[in-house]
């Protein structure tokens, strides 16, 4: 097509809390909205969890991603109609990023990190779920004889 030309966008993404929990069904829900839009994610990061100025359908607390993408800019509207019909994703943000080397937008990828967080958060929750530790138990027996 004549008119297709691929641009690289900077988008924020806010989802709420209770969506965040699961971190890494969230951000698989931005790769399908990203790859449905034919685009390629270049760099990915959270970029903060915060109190929002206002609620947001009920929502006090959301968490931000950042995510810098190639696209074909016919694809953009689908994108953004995606984004605005999904029921995690609470607001949404594109620009356009000419005014970025791709340098700066591989030091903004924080993919690594993101990972490492969504694995801490798995074994956290399945630590949550299993029975104190039998060194923790022990610990807990040999103080009262301390005490004596």
């Amino acid at each position: 097509m004549p008119g297709r030309r691929e641009y690289t966008y900077e988008a924020m993404f806010l989802f709420s809390q209770g969506v965040a929990a699961d971190l890494g069904g969230a951000i698989d829900h931005l790769k399908e909205i990203i790859a449905r839009g034919h685009g390629e994610i270049l760099a990915m990061r959270k970029w903060d969890d915060r109190r929002l100025a206002y609620e947001i359908d009920g929502q006090k607390r959301g968490v931000y991603i950042l995510v810098y993408f190639k696209a074909p800019n016919d694809q953009l509207s689908h994108i953004e109609r995606d984004c605005n019909l999904s029921e995690k994703v609470l607001r949404v943000l594109i620009l356009r990023a000419d005014h970025l080397s791709i340098e700066e937008i591989q030091a903004a990828d924080a993919r690594k990190e993101l990972d490492a967080e969504i694995r801490m958060r798995g074994s956290s929750l399945a630590d949550a779920g299993s029975p104190a530790p039998a060194s923790a138990q022990a610990a807990e027996s040999a103080e009262p004889a301390a005490a004596n």
